[in-house]
């Protein structure tokens, strides 16, 4: 292929590099030929050159403002840090230490502030990111009262809320909205338009990371009644996609499913399919596949999207070890009926070593992360046979440290009373009737379920699941059989209502109830579910196997608003 002649130009430049850095001559290039530069010599992996100059907060401020080629800018900054050279804490320092010396010209200070800050949160490097914009935030609070001293303000929050948001920075975060809240009453006050959407699926979505579903949901809608056709395609395809995360989280799955749906097809159409926000929209659309029992195409959706990351982040980068981490979960369910699980265990130690590599020990990302493994390891201890490579004791063992110390991190981050802290309870309760440990499992199980049951209401999912638990912990261990036939029976009122009689985990159900009238004599009811569980195989072998990734043609934004109407 023959190459352009500013491509030619380009290589010249790069073929004297260090004759013309030495007069200087490059700082004279426009921006975005300065970039093209740059991005030659990580192209020709001469890192070391380019982690100099990314280090540099002038230049790389420079590279910032060349907004067209932004996954460039995040593969090449992710390789040289892959390199050795820690530029994500070097520009962080720089821009701290400006402050001491940049004292008059603020709004020059506070706009490298946003515009850095949020680049680091896009690379995957949110402890940076909640360093640099919460410096940003404090000399917003320096200016004057006025509209333009708000609107800079609330800017700097959006960008704060969300590094401290997804770095599971909970008090912060809190500070951050309520802050946030307060700006947005100041500037309607003087009769200020502001973009809402964005804001409020923001909210949205820090609810959702503090596992509240119902101020995630509320948010969600809010953010959706503010769409219009004057909302960009990027906040638009956000927004959709959060509020298809809160549909889930209420089980609204209909709703959920058209939301992530459009907001894949129109990532598509708009970014391209290589495109890091066609893969975020993807990894959206594997949560809702996920959860509303399409397994298999979830695993298929998660896939992708783990590709498309990290083509662009490389391995070693949170972005790339949630979606990891996602994965994993996923072939653990999708397995579970297989036993096969090394894929999935290899996913999840993977994830843990990149956030152990780049999170403090104590932090709860990397605690999620080993919650999986842990759900892992049992199934494999569970299915090993008596002088494997993986003993039983020693998996178990090692998979109660993990849940323990993920119950311990969520309850000092969240509290008892948090879905996420039930959760574990409840992995916890599965893993000691896996280490025939029958009091403690039950105590487990009885507290995931009080939990859930005050947060979620009577009938939600997570409660059926408990449920459930508890009831094959009855049946198959502690001989209680009417409890456990109750439980079932509660289960599967559930698990039909919210999904429907195809669901895949009756079964579980349908299976529990068949031992429990063996055990009991009670034949002509164990016949009766014999029965049932055979015509729940027959309805589940005329689903649909999988489907393709995007199945929705675009539908004009006032149809997709009806829905909360």
């Amino acid at each position: 292929m023959t190459s352009s002649l500013y491509d030619l130009s380009v290589s010249s430049v790069i073929s004297c590099y260090q004759t013309l850095k030495k007069i200087n001559d490059l700082a004279m290039l426009p921006n975005n030929i300065l970039f093209d530069i740059y991005y030659m010599l990580y192209s020709k992996e001469k890192l070391c050159e380019l982690g100099i100059e990314f280090s540099d907060l002038n230049t790389f401020t420079r590279m910032l403002k060349v907004t067209n080629k932004r996954i460039q800018l995040l593969r090449s900054f992710q390789a040289v840090i892959d390199h050795g050279k820690h530029v994500h804490k070097t520009l962080t320092m720089n821009y701290l230490l400006r402050r001491t010396f940049e004292t008059q010209n603020k709004i020059s200070f506070i706009n490298l502030g946003i515009r850095l800050g949020g680049f680091l949160s896009e690379a995957g490097w949110f402890a940076e990111s909640e360093r640099v914009l919460s410096e940003c935030l404090n000399v917003c609070l320096e200016l004057p009262p006025s509209v333009e001293a708000w609107r800079y303000t609330l800017q700097c929050c959006h960008k704060l809320l969300y590094a401290q948001a997804i770095f599971s920075m909970v008090q912060k975060s809190q500070m951050t909205q309520k802050l946030a809240e307060e700006l947005v009453e100041k500037l309607k006050a003087q009769g200020q338009t502001i973009n809402l959407a964005s804001l409020y699926t923001l909210f949205s979505f820090s609810a959702y990371c503090m596992s509240n579903y119902d101020e995630s949901y509320r948010w969600s809608v809010e953010a959706i009644k503010q769409l219009d056709a004057g909302v960009s395609a990027r906040i638009t395809i956000d927004t959709m996609c959060q509020a298809s995360r809160a549909c889930v989280l209420k089980r609204e799955f209909t709703k959920a499913g058209i939301l992530v749906r459009q907001a894949v097809s129109l990532a598509r159409d708009t970014f391209g399919k290589e495109h890091l926000r066609f893969a975020d929209t993807l990894h959206d659309y594997g949560f809702y596949l996920m959860n509303s029992d399409s397994i298999k195409d979830s695993v298929r959706v998660y896939e992708t999207a783990l590709n498309l990351k990290k083509a662009v982040f490389g391995p070693n980068n949170l972005h790339v070890a949630i979606a990891q981490e996602d994965m994993a979960y996923a072939l653990y369910v999708h397995e579970y009926s297989s036993g096969h699980f090394a894929i999935a265990r290899d996913q999840a130690e993977k994830a843990i070593s990149t956030m152990t590599a780049l999170l403090p020990p104590d932090h709860l990302m990397l605690a999620a992360a080993q919650r999986v493994k842990a759900l892992i390891l049992e199934e494999i201890a569970l299915d090993s046979e008596p002088g494997t490579d993986y003993p039983e004791a020693g998996l178990l063992n090692e998979a109660e440290s993990l849940h323990k110390n993920a119950l311990k991190l969520s309850i000092s981050v969240y509290g008892e009373y948090n879905v996420q802290t039930a959760k574990h309870y409840g992995n916890l309760g599965r893993l000691y009737q896996s280490m025939k440990k029958f009091e403690e499992a039950e105590m487990m199980h009885l507290k995931a379920i009080a939990i859930k049951e005050k947060l979620l209401g009577m009938e939600d999912y997570e409660v059926g699941l408990s449920v459930g638990h508890l009831a094959s912990l009855y049946n198959y261990h502690m001989k209680q059989f009417r409890k456990a036939e109750q439980l079932y029976f509660r289960s599967i009122s559930i698990n039909i209502k919210l999904f429907s009689e195809t669901y895949s985990g009756l079964e579980y159900d349908y299976r529990g109830l068949i031992h429990v009238y063996e055990k009991m004599g009670e034949t002509e009811k164990q016949a009766d579910y014999t029965l049932i569980l055979s015509a729940w195989k027959d309805l589940r072998e005329h689903l649909k196997e999988a489907q393709p990734l995007v199945i929705a043609e675009l539908q004009p934004l006032e149809e997709i608003k009806k829905i909360f109407a």
